[in-house]
């Protein structure tokens, strides 16, 4: 698909990593605290090539979401910024990332806000979870024009496939499929009418995952709920919502969850915390009644990334852990209503991008214009000095003449420019009429000085990897190459074209 997700020659460049490309460990160490998200969107946009940046952090993906007016360098300083947060070697991080450019980068926004990416197909959280990722961005002041119109659209998109269609029917959210999958290890069966009648629950955290957690468990008849949290006042607000739903609940600070755990059959947790939350010390201690512990199971739900609970727990008699890791292996891989989803998002990414093509050539038809005013006023006061004697009526009239001439001169390839623009033909409008008129907008230099770079790969059945190759066309010793990616880039390093053209809908192994 030709065209640019972007205005002028910046476009979209995404760098990502999901649990369809890394290993859950991976995911964990490049996941960062809430509190240091705003420091990693800003070191985004240290530099001279990334102009916006958003990233999206959910417990199964890591998305890095930056506008960028050159394609390798870009690249190079999102590699770079993810090491040095994650504390890896860029060379250690390549083989799990996926890079989408441009159309492609729309492209997966918009997927992946359907559900259409995500470990359970359809799941609505997402949407939310996009949302804030944008509403984080927008106060740290690192989104413009071009991720605030793609974010914007993603979550249009993501509305009318849940609205439409009936994808989300198979789960609300990655908490329901988790929860369903604990009840099974608890001999339940989550089909069931009021299936939880009878067990408790301890929910520890106390934002969005805790609340659908709390909101699912409600359904499922569970006779209580008990919030452990750091701070107990949200704690309360979450019990509030809860009894409010008809939900026994209580709230108790985080130092007393080791004296829930031993009267709950299943155990939620989702805080975003750095280090085990849960640890197997805490079961134990819990579980001190052999005979209770072998005959009343226990199930972990760890929701968080990194994990809260210990792996540890797992090897506990009658203790069941799910976390992230498990869940990626049980998720189904499609659902019935996904074709009609995917004919959603097809129609609002060619919409989007004819929208991008046509705002794109904007400014440099008013350049245009004003070099064209500019030249005139000079032309006519060369007039007014040349011809002393000529009256201010003819002037008037001489004046009337080269401006229609002017303005009649630059209609035509002006109105051609926004039409061709928004075809979205193989050559840039924009920028030829900017090189043709010498215009100081719409043409952005792409040259850098490095002499080689990461390019992505994304080999059929194989999960793409960055690499460092020497960009096609460069003579050896030279540091002048083009650094926007061209045919010779898909060429030379063959399955790139998955990630920077329009890629494969059916192609569902390269991230969520």
């Amino acid at each position: 698909m030709d065209g640019s997700a972007a205005t002028g020659t910046a476009a979209v460049l995404l760098v990502g990593l999901s649990f369809r490309s890394a290993p859950v460990p991976m995911l964990e160490k490049v996941s960062v605290a809430d509190t240091e998200l705003p420091k990693l969107q800003l070191a985004l946009l240290d530099n001279q090539v990334i102009s916006e940046s958003l990233v999206l952090s959910t417990c199964n993906r890591m998305e890095f979401y930056t506008v960028a007016n050159a394609f390798h360098s870009g690249l190079d300083h999102v590699v770079d910024t993810i090491a040095d947060f994650s504390g890896l070697p860029a060379e250690d991080l390549e083989p799990h990332l996926y890079v989408h450019y441009s159309d492609a980068a729309a492209e997966h926004m918009l997927n992946v806000a359907s559900g259409l990416d995500s470990m359970v197909v359809g799941e609505q959280q997402i949407i939310g979870q996009l949302r804030g990722a944008y509403q984080e961005a927008s106060q740290i002041g690192t989104v413009g024009r071009t991720l605030h119109d793609l974010t914007q659209r993603a979550l249009r998109t993501g509305k009318r496939v849940h609205t439409e269609t009936n994808i989300d029917t198979v789960g609300a959210s990655m908490v329901s499929f988790s929860l369903d999958k604990a009840m099974g290890l608890l001999g339940v069966d989550p089909a069931d009418d009021q299936p939880l009648v009878g067990r408790r629950a301890l929910i520890i955290g106390a934002g969005a995952m805790a609340s659908l957690a709390s909101t699912h468990l409600g359904r499922m008849g569970i006779d209580h709920i008990t919030v452990a949290n750091r701070t107990l006042s949200r704690a309360e607000n979450l019990v509030s919502h809860a009894r409010e739903a008809g939900v026994d609940s209580t709230a108790v600070p985080l130092d007393l969850m080791s004296e829930v755990i031993g009267s709950a059959d299943i155990v939620v947790s989702a805080t975003g915390a750095v280090g085990h939350v849960v640890t197997a010390e805490h079961v134990k201690a819990a579980r001190q009644d052999e005979a209770q512990a072998a005959t009343r199971p226990l199930a972990l739900v760890d929701l968080s990334m990194p994990t809260d609970i210990d792996h540890a727990t797992a090897e506990l008699p009658g203790v069941h852990l799910l976390n992230i890791e498990q869940l990626t292996t049980m998720a189904g891989e499609g659902v019935e209503d996904e074709d009609p989803a995917r004919r959603i998002v097809a129609d609002e990414l060619a919409e989007f991008l004819e929208q991008q093509r046509a705002q794109a050539v904007v400014p440099t038809v008013k350049a245009l214009r004003q070099k064209a005013v500019d030249l005139l006023a000079e032309e006519l006061l060369v007039l007014e000095q040349r011809t002393p004697d000529m009256s201010d009526t003819d002037r008037q009239q001489v004046e009337r003449s080269m401006r229609k001439l002017v303005d009649k001169l630059l209609h035509t390839p002006t109105v051609q420019a926004k039409k061709l623009s928004a075809a979205g033909a193989t050559v840039s409008y924009p920028d030829a009429l900017a090189a043709l008129f010498q215009l100081p907008t719409g043409a952005v230099e792409s040259v850098t000085e490095a002499s080689s770079t990461r390019v992505p790969t994304s080999r059929a059945g194989m999960q793409g990897s960055a690499v460092r190759v020497p960009k096609p066309g460069t003579p050896t010793g030279s540091s002048a190459e083009p650094d926007q990616p061209t045919t010779a880039d898909i060429t030379t390093v063959g399955d790139i074209s998955t990630s920077m053209q329009y890629k494969n809908q059916n192609d569902r192994g390269s991230n969520s």
